[in-house]
């Protein structure tokens, strides 16, 4: 926020107008001021909360300047409501508030009791009688506050309270009637103390203490103070054990009192700290940075994004089995919204590897987040927000825990294309085995059940390619979708191969790839293998116009793999399959050859040119000078 407009109400008498210029003067004007003072802006100056410009517009309560009071009211962030006796007192709960209420304003009011030279109270007599009740009445008011222009008294102040109304608003974080942090200002705090236990021990040790601090406040905290913070909590959090550090009760106590003691400021410098706004949301532009990736280019995650993420499935492994439970599971996504919606609907964990009690892996896991940068890097750049990603490199941003992979434009070049993540279409008949190749995939035991898929499924593996580098593997079973995604041009062109599988005990499951290939000649642009499922029965001949074999001989391509998923060797299968993902020229129809490459041709060509104009120059000097 670049500018704060305070809109000075009150009736008349109270001392608006003289507020506003002992506010300006710095001392108290005796002479008689006009009754409504021109629009005044003040630049920012020294401690003005977060460095904002203000503007301070004065009123007249006579009601035929009410057009111009209601005008002003509307145009305001701030409301400096002045009253100086009884009468106008009265007034404030009578008429004032009533009123900005009709104007559908919501704006923080400040009241503010002037003329406090002119009363005996005391400053605390002022608080019980007068302002709390009508603070309890109208939530609205931000602050109340006693101030006198002829003796220059808190004037200043005044002033302060109105920007810091803006800048730090108590009201999205404390309810003074139930006295206790609002939920939303609750939510945030618990995530900030997540992020802020690096050890998940659930307390804030003295360390994870001063980095917070550092943090926060760009300095660091004496023993002393640590120590007065740490006997603060012991005294009004019952049973907390500050000899290990603050709990997240204790954290939520210390925020809590800074709010009741107006020091709510504090609280924000926090929030925005971790990139809340104003509404207790995380910014956009934080959870959602700019990130594009070119047309036919892809996503992964960097060693950085690697790295976050493992450390993470090992900080809340916490019972050290090898996969997260569902309560390690639910701890680790405490700070985010829950799972990502595509997790969700794809019934994760199934997705990926898991171990004998059904939880994840760590290498499902980083498998899964693998495959979501693939598929959505902006969901996988939401969640490394959510869970506290901070770049190796302070002048980096979240981005770079992701990286973009070359274009995969030309697929037919010879050579292996560098991609560490790469997706592979299961396409055939119902009933072929696609279902159950995706199970072996992720080591799950054979279901000789039939179960038909409806919606396509995904499940993503390593796969340790020729000379040990390792890739990220994507099966996809496209389901009742495949007519519709095989029509869709984008998502071929995120494919990397078409796994053609048949069943070879099935006369009648061959005839579909071949009908398919007729029907959707763009699957000729991809690179593609073809495979025999269920090899462990009797083969059968195909009801096709050419066998398998004799149909892939004709396409100039390796024939069909025999595989079958009750055998050891089925991890053959997926190695091929990413193999010929990461090195596409090998798996293209052969029908129509490439055209040769002439670039050598054409090389020497201008060698033997720029020889002859040599040779030519030279014989011409030699000509010249007989």
């Amino acid at each position: 926020m670049a500018t704060v407009r305070v809109c000075v109400c009150g009736d008349e008498g109270t001392g608006k107008s003289s507020l506003i210029a002992s506010l300006v003067k710095d001392v108290f004007v005796s002479n008689k001021i006009q009754p409504v003072l021109p629009q005044i802006t003040i630049p920012p100056s020294i401690g003005t909360p977060e460095n904002v410009t203000t503007t301070i517009v004065d009123t007249s309560a006579r009601p035929q300047d009410r057009t111009t009071l209601r005008k002003e009211i509307r145009k305001s962030n701030v409301i400096l409501l002045v009253y100086s006796d009884h009468y106008s007192y009265e007034r404030v709960a009578l008429f004032w508030m009533p009123y900005f209420r009709s104007l559908g304003v919501n704006v923080p009011v400040v009241l503010c009791a002037n003329k406090c030279d002119l009363t005996d109270n005391t400053m605390p007599q002022v608080v019980d009688d007068e302002m709390l009740p009508v603070m309890n009445e109208f939530r609205e008011i931000d602050s109340c506050i006693r101030a006198s222009a002829r003796e220059h008294h808190n004037v200043n102040e005044t002033f302060f309270l109105c920007q810091k109304a803006v800048t730090h608003p108590i009201a999205p974080l404390f309810d003074y009637k139930e006295s206790n942090l609002k939920p939303a200002c609750v939510s945030a705090l618990k995530r900030i103390f997540y992020l802020c236990d690096k050890d998940q021990d659930g307390y804030l040790n003295d360390s994870e203490i001063q980095e917070f601090q550092a943090k926060c406040f760009d300095k660091p905290l004496s023993s002393e103070d640590l120590g007065n913070i740490k006997l603060s909590i012991a005294k009004s959090v019952s049973g907390s054990d500050t000899a290990k550090g603050i709990d997240l009760r204790g954290f939520l106590q210390l925020n809590k009192t800074y709010a009741e003691k107006g020091r709510h400021e504090t609280i924000w410098i926090i929030l925005r700290k971790y990139h809340y706004t104003d509404s207790l949301s995380l910014e956009d532009s934080f959870i959602h940075p700019k990130f594009d990736v070119p047309e036919f280019a892809s996503a992964e995650l960097s060693p950085a994004g690697y790295r976050f993420f493992m450390d993470l499935f090992l900080l809340f492994d916490k019972d050290n089995d090898g996969g997260l439970n569902d309560q390690e599971l639910c701890a680790l996504f405490a700070p985010t919204t829950g799972l990502p919606q595509s997790w969700v609907e794809a019934s994760f964990p199934s997705t990926t590897v898991r171990n004998e009690a059904g939880h994840i892996t760590l290498q499902g896991w980083l498998a899964q987040w693998s495959m979501t940068t693939f598929l959505e890097p902006k969901t996988t750049l939401e969640y490394l927000a959510y869970l506290g990603f901070e770049p190796p490199n302070a002048r980096e941003t979240l981005a770079s825990a992701l990286k973009v992979i070359k274009p995969r434009k030309r697929r037919r070049r010879p050579g292996r294309v560098e991609r560490n993540v790469v997706l592979c279409y299961i396409i055939g008949a119902a009933g072929a085995g696609k279902s159950s190749l995706l199970d072996a995939f992720l080591n799950r035991p054979f279901d000789g059940l039939y179960h038909p898929t409806i919606k396509s499924r995904r499940a993503v593996n390593s796969v340790e390619l020729q000379g040990g580098k390792q890739c990220y593997l994507i099966l996809e079973e496209l389901g009742e979708l495949e007519p519709a995604i095989l029509e869709n041009q984008a998502r071929l062109d995120a494919c990397d191969l078409i796994c053609y599988a048949y069943d070879s005990s099935d006369p009648d499951s061959f005839s579909h790839i071949v009908d398919l290939r007729r029907r959707y000649p763009q699957l000729d642009d991809l690179p593609s293998i073809y495979t025999a499922l269920k090899a462990d029965k009797d083969k059968t001949t195909q009801r096709s116009e050419l066998q398998p074999d004799q149909y892939t001989s004709g396409l100039m391509m390796s024939t069909p793999v025999h595989v079958s998923v009750t055998w050891n060797s089925i991890g053959e299968l997926f190695v091929a399959l990413a193999e010929a993902a990461t090195n596409p020229s090998t798996a293209f129809p052969k029908s129509d050859e490439p055209p040769p490459d002439r670039t050598s041709l054409y090389l020497a060509l201008g060698a033997m040119t720029c020889a002859a104009a040599a040779a030519f120059m030279i014989w011409r000097r030699s000509a010249n000078s007989a």
